[in-house]
């Protein structure tokens, strides 16, 4: 067995040194990178849950420095009752749901991974490339989101020098562009510092808010005020109800951790009995991690909407009003003083800047784990520092479009929240459904529904997400399919093995010479068909009389699929020498095993092949679809490619 494909010869000037630089890791097939999501090495133990968890909550718990503000001014006095709304729909929906996709895809995959495995073809790899755009949109937002929050934590601190005020986007752009510096430079192992920044973020949390409960009790005035100003406007309990439930779609980016909790699974330490089929201990160790960070969650976020909504006047929330994005950091400063509230806002900043590179991680652990094994990408794709400058400009790009706002890119980030969660909840239901869990099955095609009703109203109240993602669906489907095209030349068979009997057959007929190998279309199999394709390949083709041959027979199981390992087996059939193989591609995969027969042999092979009827253009697109068409002048434009010397390519001829 040998690899098909040569590792590149090593640099030798400025620019390949360069080049080199850039594409470190490429020569690593799987989906790793040195960020928080990465893929561990195999004596890689794991961490403990809970520090995992940590990871998880740079994403998830620094939601609320801006969760409490966008409450507010989505919700106004009934902010309250829409987050106990978003609570339930959190404890009762996304926890199960991601429950139950920790259990089904323990391998960090998530629930595109599930989506994919339930609709073959082409239409699984379109759905996932649907599910990648509004994936990159959840990821892209969540970093330009944190960053733009984080300048409104630097600009609002008392502190600030004076050129820094209304210097929003400057800022922003620049957390941004240290971002990506920490991703080129090597992002090294995150568990430490998350553990550091999400424990102290809490503490503060904590300090916060239990000032903000004393305030409340020796200040009692407020809750009157606040219930009288709110039945004022909705006198009915049902009416109260009823806006709430209108208006807590606004609030989903609340429930924005779930997908990365998931995603850091292959970080959780799992028991010493753990297999790679059956990790049960990953899987119990990332549900304690899910539900105790939701639980958490869950509390501040009530806490937090009741101290904001009873202690902030509601003008404040408004767009360039003190509490804007930075809700709890208001109540830090009016009520613990400056130096505190520095701290606070440090601290804030911090974990946001963190969940932005939590955010890239993310992106750089699913792109090179679809789109260059579909071949919608080429294999630079699979290193970090090429993907980490296109995702930097696309969020500079975003970040400038929106002007660093963190109001107007809620929607977007809600949006693409959403979808990723109503996926996941359909994933488990059809997941449920196949193991016949019937009640499962129901409970969750009902929270199916509601995220479906959520982001239905939330796209229809704040279509600028759903804009955003189309964008990037449109940019991943074109650029997939124009390097699907690019590549469609290539091998696309990461190794060859013959199996005992096909070994045997190559080695017989080797003796008489270089190989012969007649390349057949399987139909009937019968006696008559292998006789009549020898004799016209003979008559037509001119192989040497006496000289044995070789039939070979691919079928396509999946042409949808790009690269693949081929199994090659042998076979003897009413006195024919056979060799079958499954492939994506009928022409590639001839291609391939006649590289790796000259490997084998040592000698170069020679391939017979008809001409097929039809139009060339119809040729070509059954090629790119279905994978065969026009096989001989493909095949040889393959073996082209693949082989630069002439003299060592695998002979093609045709008949």
């Amino acid at each position: 067995m040998t690899s098909v494909q040569a590792d590149p010869p090593p640099p030798t000037t400025t620019a390949r040194r360069w080049r080199v630089w850039l594409l470190d890791g490429l020569s690593s097939k799987a989906a790793r990178h040195p960020g928080p999501h990465g893929t561990p090495p195999a004596e890689h133990k794991g961490h403990s849950w809970w520090r995992v968890m940590c990871l998880t909550g740079v994403d998830y718990f620094s939601t609320l420095g801006y969760q409490p503000g966008i409450a507010a001014l989505a919700a106004g006095l009934l902010s309250p009752f829409a987050t106990l709304v978003l609570v339930a729909l959190t404890l009762l929906g996304a926890l199960p749901v991601y429950r139950r996709v920790a259990k089904e895809s323990p391998n960090g995959e998530g629930s595109i991974a599930m989506l994919e495995r339930l609709l073959p073809w082409w239409a699984g790899k379109l759905l996932v490339l649907v599910l990648l755009g509004f994936a990159a949109t959840d990821f892209i937002i969540t970093m330009t989101l944190s960053a733009a929050d984080a300048s409104a934590h630097v600009v609002e601190n008392p502190f600030a020098p004076p050129l820094l005020h209304g210097a929003n986007l400057w800022i922003t752009l620049v957390l941004l562009a240290a971002l990506g510096a920490v991703f080129l430079k090597g992002f090294r192992e995150a568990i430490g510092i998350a553990v550091g920044l999400v424990g102290t973020y809490l503490a503060l949390n904590i300090v916060v808010l239990a000032t903000s409960a004393w305030q409340v009790l020796t200040h009692p005035v407020v809750v009157g005020d606040w219930w009288g100003a709110m039945t004022a406007g909705h006198s009915s309990p049902l009416a109260i109800v009823g806006v709430a439930l209108l208006v807590f779609p606004k609030l989903a980016l609340g429930m924005s951790g779930f997908e990365t909790g998931v995603a850091v699974m292959p970080q959780v330490r799992g028991d010493a009995a753990d297999t790679a089929a059956h990790p049960a201990g990953r899987i119990r160790g990332t549900r304690r991690l899910l539900t105790t960070a939701a639980l958490v969650m869950s509390g501040f976020l009530l806490l937090s909407s009741l101290a904001t909504t009873l202690l902030i006047p509601q003008h404040e929330f408004e767009s360039g009003g003190s509490a804007n994005g930075r809700a709890l950091a208001y109540l830090a400063h009016q009520y613990l003083g400056e130096a505190f509230g520095t701290v606070y806002d440090l601290s804030t900043i911090a974990i946001l800047w963190f969940a932005g590179a939590s955010a890239m991680a993310g992106l750089l652990n699913l792109v090179p784990r679809y789109l260059p094994r579909y071949g919608m990408a080429p294999e630079w794709a699979r290193a970090v520092r090429p993907l980490v400058l296109i995702f930097l400009a696309i969020a500079f790009g975003i970040t400038v479009l929106f002007n660093a706002s963190v109001d107007e890119q809620s929607g977007a980030y809600a949006t693409g929240v959403l979808v990723l969660m109503l996926s996941a909840s359909f994933a488990s239901t059809v997941a449920a459904r196949h193991r016949r869990h019937r009640a499962a099955a129901v409970g969750f095609g009902a929270i199916t529904l509601v995220f479906g009703y959520t982001l239905i109203t939330n796209v229809i109240e704040r279509p600028d997400g759903l804009k955003i993602a189309l964008l990037f669906i449109l940019g991943i489907l074109l650029t997939s399919f124009a390097s699907r095209v690019h590549r469609a030349f290539e091998l696309r068979a990461v190794k060859v093995e013959f199996d005992e009997p096909a070994r045997r057959l190559i080695d017989a007929a080797l003796a008489a010479g270089p190989l012969r190998v007649i390349a057949n279309e399987p139909d009937e199999r019968d006696e008559a068909e292998y006789r009549e394709k020898e004799y016209s390949q003979r008559e037509e083709t001119h192989i040497p009389d006496g000289r044995p041959v070789l039939f070979l027979e691919v079928t396509v199981r999946d042409s949808s699929d790009f690269t693949t390992d081929l199994h090659v087996q042998g076979e003897e059939r009413y006195g024919a020498q056979i060799l079958r193989v499954e492939g994506a591609g009928v022409a590639n995969t001839i291609a391939a095993v006649l590289m790796e027969l000259r490997e084998h042999t040592g000698q170069v092979p020679h391939a017979y092949f008809n001409w097929t009827e039809g139009h060339p253009l119809s040729h070509l697109l059954r090629f790119l679809v279905f994978g065969d068409g026009e096989v001989a002048p493909v095949t040889r434009e393959v073996l082209r490619r693949a082989e630069p010397v002439p003299a060592r390519r695998p002979r093609v001829h045709v008949g």
